[in-house]
C-alpha cells in the first residue's frame, strides 16, 4: 500500500496508473475509519481495478471549534485497516496541499435550497466546505468512480449535484449505510457514547421503520414526524429534525406520490453527541 502526504505524488501515481490502463476508484475520509468505510473500500474493489482512500479532516466543514478539536485521529490504526483491506494508495494530505498557502479562492458552486435544509440549517456553512474540499480531492485523484456513504445522505446529494455542475467525468456511487447489531447507523462519532446509550440509540433506526410503514399506509408525514420525535425524547434523546424528503431536489414531500425516490432523514442527540441517519422510503 502506498501512502502519500504530497498532492503531487499523487498526480504521479495515478498517471502511472492510467497509463497502464487501471480504473481508479476513490473514497474521500476524515479518518476515525469503521466497518462502514471498509464497506465503501469492498464496493470500489469490486467496481475498479485500484482503490485509493484519502484521509484528511477539514476544518472548512466545522461550524462549531470544539468539535473539530474533539474529533478523533487514530491514524495508525487507520492506515493497518485500510491495509488489511487491500487498499492500493492512501493519500494523507497537509492542509497546505488542499488550500495552498495564500490561496483564498472560492469554488464557484451553488448547491441551492438543497444545502440549506436539514445539515445545512443546524450546520451553517458545512456544506459549503464539505463541497469545497471534495472539489479539490476531485481535481487532485481524477478518480473513474467516487464512492460514498448513504449514512450522509444529503452530502451525496450535494455532491451528485456538484459533479452536475462541473461535469465532471466521475461516476457518483452511493453505498448502503452499515449498521451495528441494534440497528444504528455506524458512525466514527459512536465511540463517544456511553454502553447504555449506543445501545439504547438503536431506536433511531426502529423508528424510521417503524415511519415507513406508516407513511406506505398513508398517514400523515407531520403525524409521522410527531411520532418519532416523541418516541426519541421518552429515551431522553434530543431530536433536531426528521424530514421526508425528494432524495433528489431535498425538498420535502407529503405522499408516496411526491417523488420517485423519497428519503426520510434525521439528526440526534444522545448525551451531548449528534447523530444522523436516513432511510429510503420509496425508490422507483
Amino acid at each position: 500500500m502506498f501512502i502519500f502526504k504530497r498532492a503531487s505524488h499523487v498526480r504521479e501515481w495515478i498517471a502511472d496508473q492510467k497509463k497502464a490502463g487501471q480504473s481508479i476508484g476513490f473514497i474521500p475520509t476524515m479518518g476515525a475509519l469503521h466497518a462502514g468505510h471498509l464497506s465503501l473500500v469492498d464496493q470500489s474493489k469490486t467496481l475498479t481495478d485500484m482503490t485509493m482512500v484519502s484521509i484528511f479532516v477539514n476544518p472548512k466543514q466545522f461550524n462549531d471549534p470544539e468539535d473539530l478539536r474533539k474529533y478523533p485521529r487514530p491514524i495508525e490504526h487507520d492506515l493497518k485497516m485500510l491495509y488489511e483491506s487491500g487498499v492500493d494508495m492512501v493519500f494523507l494530505p497537509e492542509i497546505n496541499d488542499i488550500y495552498p498557502a495564500g490561496d483564498d479562492s472560492k469554488i464557484d458552486f451553488d448547491p441551492g435550497p438543497t444545502a440549506n435544509t436539514m445539515e445545512g440549517k443546524f450546520r451553517p456553512g458545512h456544506f459549503e466546505g464539505m463541497a469545497e474540499v471534495v472539489y479539490r480531492l476531485l481535481q487532485i485523484t481524477k478518480p473513474d468512480q467516487l464512492f460514498m456513504g448513504q449514512k450522509d445522505f444529503q452530502q451525496f446529494a450535494i455532491i451528485r449535484k456538484l459533479i452536475d455542475w462541473y461535469k465532471m467525468k466521475v461516476n457518483l456511487v452511493m453505498c448502503p449505510t452499515i449498521r451495528e447489531s441494534n440497528g444504528l447507523a455506524m458512525s466514527s462519532r459512536n465511540v463517544r457514547l456511553s454502553v447504555a446509550a449506543r445501545e439504547k440509540a438503536g431506536i433511531i433506526y426502529k423508528n424510521l421503520l417503524a415511519g415507513k410503514a406508516l407513511f406506505e399506509n398513508g398517514q400523515p408525514v407531520e403525524k409521522i414526524q410527531q411520532t418519532i420525535f416523541e418516541s426519541l425524547r421518552k429515551e431522553n434523546f434530543d431530536p433536531e429534525y426528521v424530514e421526508v424528503v425528494d432524495g433528489y431536489s431535498l425538498d420535502t414531500v407529503s405522499s408516496l406520490q411526491d417523488a420517485d425516490q423519497i428519503v426520510a432523514c434525521c439528526a440526534v442527540k444522545v448525551e451531548g453527541i449528534r447523530l444522523i441517519d436516513n432511510l429510503i422510503w420509496k425508490e422507483v
